[in-house]
Order: C-alpha cells, then sequence, then structure tokens
C-alpha cells in the first residue's frame, strides 16, 4: 500500500454534495483528529475542461484529506488526479456510488457498476498518474444487480487495476424511480454482504458505509472489516465524531462550545477574505443535538448568519451563557 496502513482507514467522514465543503472539514477535524476527510465530489471535467482549479481549495489543517473525483474517461481523470495530487491531497477517491441523473447522464457515479472494467481503465490510469493512493467508493450494486456474485466481480476487476482500499455503501442503488435522498434511505442495508467481500478478499482494505450513526456501531463493524464511514450522522449530529474518537483513540472528549471557541480563528480570517458566516455556520447547527438550548442556538443563526455585518459575535450570541457551559 502507497504509505499507508489499514488502519488509517478506521474511521473517515463521507464525501457528501453540498455539505462536505472545506468549511465543514475544517470544523469536523476539530472534533476528530484521526478520521479521514473526503471533499464533495468534484468532476474531472470541471477540473481539466472547466479550470475550475479553485474547487481544490483546502486547508492545512484538514490532513488527512481526500479528494473524490466523478468521470470516466480515463484520460481526464488522471489529469484530474494529477491535479489534487498536486494541490496536496492524501488520497484521490472515484466515485462509483452516486445515482443522481446528473451523475448519470455524465456517465459516472454508480452507474459505473455495470461496467466495471471501465472503471478498471479509469483507475489505472489515475494510479500511473499519481503518487499518492487511488480508492473507489461503490455501492453493493444497481438496479438489478441483486447476487453478491455482481460485486465479487467488481472487486476482482478493481483488484486487477491496482486498488487496495474500496469503500462499500451496504445499499443498492435504483438508477430509475428513485432519487438520491431515496437511494439513501430505502433500499435495504447489508452489511453482511460488505462483511464477506472482506472475508474473501482479505488483502483489500474494505471500509464499510451507510446507516451507521454511533461509536458503539462503529466499534462492531470494526470486528468485521477495516474501516468504518460515516455519512449523514456525522453532519447532523457532529459530535458523534467526538464519540467515535473517545471510544477507538481514548481522546478525550472537547466541550462542545470549546470545539465551537476554537473555530473563531478561522471564521474571523474568513470573514476578511469576503466569505459570508451562512457559508461557515450552516455547518455546525447541529453541533447541540440533544442539549437544552440547541433549537435557539440553530434558530439565531439561521435567521442572522446571511445578514451584512455577521461576524463572531452572532455565534457568541447564539451560544448564550447555558450552552456556552456545554
Amino acid at each position: 500500500m502507497q504509505n499507508l496502513a489499514p488502519t488509517d482507514f478506521q474511521l473517515s467522514v463521507a464525501p457528501m454534495m453540498d455539505w462536505t465543503d472545506r468549511h465543514c472539514r475544517y470544523f469536523h477535524r476539530l472534533l476528530s483528529p484521526h478520521a479521514r476527510l473526503y471533499t464533495e465530489m468534484v468532476t474531472s471535467a470541471a477540473l481539466v475542461r472547466g479550470k475550475q482549479l479553485r474547487l481544490l481549495e483546502h486547508s492545512q489543517q484538514e490532513h488527512p484529506v481526500a479528494l473524490q473525483l466523478g468521470g470516466s474517461d480515463p484520460q481526464e481523470l488522471a489529469i484530474a488526479a494529477r491535479f489534487g495530487a498536486e494541490a496536496g491531497y492524501d488520497e484521490i477517491n472515484l466515485n462509483v456510488g452516486c445515482p443522481s441523473d446528473r451523475v448519470q447522464s455524465g456517465k459516472f457515479g454508480a452507474c459505473l457498476m455495470r461496467e466495471p472494467a471501465l472503471v478498471g481503465d479509469c483507475v489505472k490510469a489515475m494510479r500511473d498518474a499519481v503518487d499518492v493512493p487511488v480508492t473507489v467508493k461503490c455501492r453493493i450494486g444497481v438496479d438489478d444487480q441483486d447476487e453478491y456474485a455482481d460485486l465479487q466481480h467488481f472487486t476482482e476487476t478493481m483488484l486487477a487495476a491496482g486498488v487496495e482500499i474500496l469503500v462499500v455503501h451496504a445499499r443498492k442503488a435504483w438508477l430509475q424511480g428513485l432519487s438520491p435522498k431515496e437511494n439513501r434511505e430505502i433500499p435495504p442495508l447489508d452489511y453482511e454482504r460488505v462483511y464477506r467481500l472482506k472475508r474473501e478478499f482479505p488483502q483489500l482494505v474494505v471500509v464499510i458505509n451507510g446507516g451507521i450513526t454511533t461509536a458503539e456501531a462503529v466499534q462492531a463493524h470494526l470486528g468485521q472489516v477495516d474501516g468504518v464511514m460515516l455519512g449523514r450522522a456525522a453532519y447532523h449530529d457532529p459530535y458523534v465524531l467526538a464519540k467515535v474518537e473517545a471510544a477507538l483513540y481514548g481522546e478525550p472528549m472537547p466541550e462542545r462550545a470549546d470545539v465551537l471557541r476554537r473555530m473563531q480563528p478561522y471564521v474571523e480570517a474568513e470573514l476578511a477574505r469576503g466569505t459570508a458566516l451562512k457559508h461557515i455556520t450552516r455547518h455546525v447547527l447541529g453541533l447541540f443535538q440533544g442539549e437544552p438550548g440547541a433549537r435557539g442556538f440553530r434558530r439565531i443563526l439561521s435567521e442572522g448568519a446571511h445578514l451584512p455585518g455577521a461576524g463572531w459575535s452572532l455565534i457568541e450570541q447564539a451560544m448564550g451563557p447555558r450552552l456556552a457551559a456545554a
């Protein structure tokens, strides 16, 4: 493996469109020193043809951080991967799991599970272009791929292409008839299929994703696979990351308010460069989930962060005396 051990993948936060931007990742890093963080999916076309290299912006505090790419053209993906590696990303991940119509029309995402040979060509081209690890995030199948044999064949093709780390969302994707949101909730979870994959391909680092919400569940999955990727739970209730850190690594759980205060230099630096407060605070709304006063915290930030001149004082106001001690 390219300078990595399986333990490097014990905990990660999933790439989530419109959510895991650089502000979100900075916040998550404060809660979880060990987690691998993933960008939102960036299309290879945006980087190569659109020259939108600003999409690669990230801070040094985010590491280890992976760039997730979407695409299906091996040469274009190789160039995009090189851009990502040159920008300093620790890993390049290929999206073979997103089921949205827009992604399908571009012939990438989950529909590529029907074309494992093409995915293998993409991976090989990317591996030849960069020295950092190239990984794949996929589903357990799409549409009528109901048999384990389909996932088995896909995995064999990935191994032949040089993939050493496979992140598997333990749900099938329906490419027609379900929205992306429904594809995250309706197809049943099949963790056992992912466990079986690890048993039959012990040389592969297997990371499981889908429906995992607690530190206890993370620990249970780690008895079967190498790593666990948290998705929506880490966004809506981000303090779960601190709980997992404590369970896996013995990290002391920080006070929620202290985590937020550690954001102050970052927030003020971003405001100084013209970033609107709302682009940062939308990611912290769930920090006090379950705590008395959490609703008022969310309301004050949601109503005030978009106003002209909104700054750090609004966050202090939102915490108030009750949450300031939480």
